[in-house]
């Protein structure tokens, strides 16, 4: 029975063509003129095949019509099936078929190659479905398809997705014999991987008689789009161990599998193989190279090849933007930015999305506005991805009013953008407008997923709204079917914990669905160390030790705790430990932007130019803040020494620094934006304070937790951090 008699035939309609181009006895009078001089005697039938040939291995399509023209104008063409033939292969590959159609009508006699011929064109021009039709024709003319027909309908039902008719096309084939032959093989494995029946497809490759380099370029390919890298590089790897060839497919189809897994030493090796083989480093293969570097955190590998290319692209200059980005570096992302523009290449969104991002890094709010008013410029701030990348910029810069009008201008809203709003209120401390964007979130039928969950709850644990955070967590599961994670866990440790209910964050944990991470029970010691709880920081302590030996931030929060309490053979004894693990706490670091410049601040830097006037202004403001009231709080000192070093250890703050030099660089009224790599201390929480009082000046601190905004001698934490 054949497998496609329920398809109905189509009425198949030439493209629209130029009016230069008309077809067969209406070519335009002005070709067959220009044919006609420079052919002054008829070519032969034999000739004008020979000639179709070439034309159709060139694919050069303009001489093809002036010789078709011409075989029209000297009859050769009359009565001549295998004329007919050439014409309408060389159409066919050409990628002209209404042409190609034409002619195929007209044949009586038509050959199994001419099948083939039509039944190719149409799947490789994405005419699929017509594929399938004609090929249905075929068994009614009663012509056998062959391994030259089966390729292409078999490609046909995969860009179709038509399972059950690919299926019944395999049965046949399998009938027919053709199973064994490697390019019907090859394009079996093609579309099973299509289907997405990545069992079926692994199946048909592992019983391959034989295998070519498509065979495993195929099957790579297809573990990596259905995202399944791992998958991917296992393949190569048996690539690898065989000794089978690679050509630069193979490189390019397994490279985005090592970028996914950060797979650095399977990048190298690849690198190697490419030097061993003399393979041709072109703007593809280096730029995928390129991407697994700076996936893998190995910006120096990734900046090294890009240095070496003769010809970049938009995409090789995003990578090591966004590497420096990702890795933390948002100096040098801005840097290369700065360098993109020099050299005369144009940014696009994903450029824009990754500078946004390194932007509020820094809250190099300034750069940030010059990029938004680039953006307006080119039509880019019109598009979901980067109105959204803009919210959360403006949030990070410490300007949620920007957020907001930007929010509410975006004709259109999904998920993330709703997500990052929520976020952002979080992030400054406005817990209650954070639930009553994500409330109206819900009333507008956009559902929430877990990274909307943690971001709500994380807003709620920010501002001490406990019962609003435990009904969010609890309707998140019963009502939206989101299953807790770990992430989700550890917000609700942190809203309990910080809120002061640390026996009940304790029974939280124990009584989880999942087993604690890490970072579930760091933040049980974060909020022991705020309360001061020894006993129960120590448990938490040493379970977060033993799921995550390398994270530095258990032992630091630990010997703060035992400092505070003044047990300083407890706090060394730790520190040891952290020494003896190879573990070092970073050192505190702030950023201030100053006219379209990022200046940084290291503890006790005395690294910048203005550094005399710098501590100058610091020695002034110590005086004008002892005068009025303060008492240093050298509490936030986690060293065993005297108290008038420990005093001189605050003002060696990086925050402070970064203040001074403000006040010396900018206006009377001015906002002060820094952003810190580590929580702001008790001591120079209280210090910036008084300052933004005695200046009259906002200061806006953002640092590893939240925003806090200093105003009048208040801050917007209600120090609650």
């Amino acid at each position: 029975m054949n497998p496609f008699s329920h398809l109905k035939t189509l009425n198949l309609q030439p493209r629209t063509l130029h009016p230069s181009l008309l077809f067969h006895l209406q070519i335009h009078s002005s070709t067959t003129h220009y044919l006609e001089k420079k052919l002054v005697n008829p070519l032969s039938s034999l000739q004008c095949g020979h000639l179709l040939q070439s034309i159709t291995n060139s694919r050069a399509l303009n001489h093809g019509l002036q010789l078709h023209a011409h075989m029209v104008s000297s009859g050769v063409l009359i009565n001549n099936t295998y004329l007919d033939t050439k014409l309408c292969a060389m159409y066919a590959i050409c990628d002209y078929m209404a042409f190609a159609r034409r002619i195929f009508e007209r044949i009586v006699l038509k050959s199994s190659f001419l099948w083939n011929v039509m039944i190719r064109g149409y799947a490789s021009n994405g005419f699929s479905f017509e594929s399938l039709v004609l090929y249905r024709e075929m068994f009614g003319f009663g012509k056998k398809a062959d391994n030259f027909t089966y390729p292409y309908v078999l490609m046909a039902c995969g860009d179709l997705l038509l399972v059950e008719i690919g299926r019944r096309v395999h049965s046949e084939l399998i009938v027919s014999g053709y199973e064994s032959d490697i390019y019907v093989g090859n394009s079996l494995l093609l579309m099973y991987l299509k289907f997405g029946e990545m069992r079926v497809a692994q199946k048909l490759f592992d019983i391959m008689p034989e295998r070519d380099v498509t065979t495993w370029n195929t099957l790579i390919s297809g573990y990596q789009k259905r995202g399944e890298p791992e998958r991917a590089l296992s393949v190569f790897s048996s690539l690898a161990m065989d000794g089978g060839r690679m050509d630069r497919a193979t490189l390019l189809s397994v490279l985005p599998a090592c970028a996914d897994l950060k797979a650095l030493k399977q990048g190298k090796e690849i690198h190697a193989h490419i030097i061993r083989n003399f393979i041709e480093f072109d703007t593809f293969l280096t730029n995928s190279l390129i991407n697994v570097y700076v996936n893998s955190s190995f910006v120096i590998g990734a900046r090294h090849l890009f240095e070496k290319m003769s010809r970049k692209d938009v995409v090789s200059w995003n990578s090591i933007i966004c590497g420096y980005a990702r890795s933390g570096n948002a100096v040098e992302s801005l840097r290369w930015f700065h360098r993109m523009n020099s050299e005369g290449m144009l940014p696009d969104t994903v450029t824009l999305i990754a500078v946004l991002g390194a932007c509020d890094q820094m809250a190099a709010l300034q750069f940030g506005r010059s990029l938004h008013a680039y953006a307006a410029k080119k039509g880019h701030d019109k598009g979901v991805t980067v109105g959204t990348s803009l919210i959360d910029m403006y949030s990070k810069c410490g300007s949620l009013e920007c957020s907001r009008q930007i929010f509410d201008q975006m004709t259109t809203k999904n998920l993330v953008s709703w997500s990052t709003m929520v976020s952002g209120y979080g992030l400054h401390g406005h817990g209650r407008e954070a639930v009553t964007c994500f409330n109206e979130m819900k009333l507008k039928g956009i559902r929430p997923d877990k990274i909307t969950y943690i971001s709500v709850l994380s807003a709620c644990s920010h501002t001490g709204l406990v019962n609003e955070g435990k009904q969010i967590f609890y309707e998140m599961s019963m009502e939206y079917s989101v299953s807790p994670t770990a992430e989700h866990y550890a917000c609700m440790v942190d809203l309990l914990g910080r809120a002061g209910h640390l026996d009940e964050a304790y029974e939280f944990i124990r009584n989880m669905d999942v087993k604690p991470s890490a970072d579930v029970w760091a933040a049980l010691l974060s909020a022991c160390r705020i309360h001061r709880n020894v006993e129960l920081a120590e448990v938490a302590a040493q379970n977060a030790v033993q799921l995550n030996p390398k994270g530095v931030g258990q032992y630091v929060c630990l010997s703060n705790l035992y400092a505070i309490k003044k047990r300083w053979g407890d706090v060394e004894r730790v520190r040891a430990s952290a020494r003896l693990n190879g573990l070092r706490k970073p050192p505190g670091c702030s950023f201030i932007e100053l006219d379209m410049e990022i200046h940084r601040f290291l503890v006790g830097d005395k690294s910048h130019p203005q550094c005399n006037f710098i501590y100058a202004k610091l020695s002034e403001l110590k005086q004008q803040l002892k005068d009025a009231g303060y008492i240093p709080d050298t509490s936030s000192v986690f060293y065993d020494v005297e108290e008038d070093v420990k005093e001189k250890m605050l003002w060696d703050h990086s925050e402070r620094l970064a203040i001074a030099f403000a006040l010396l660089n900018t206006s009377a009224g001015m906002s002060i934006r820094i952003t810190k790599n580590l929580r702001i201390c008790e001591d120079c929480h209280v210090v910036t304070k008084m300052i933004s009082k005695l200046f009259g000046r906002e200061i806006v601190v953002r640092d590893a937790h939240r925003f806090h905004h200093f105003r009048d001698g208040y801050c917007s934490c209600g120090d609650y951090w």
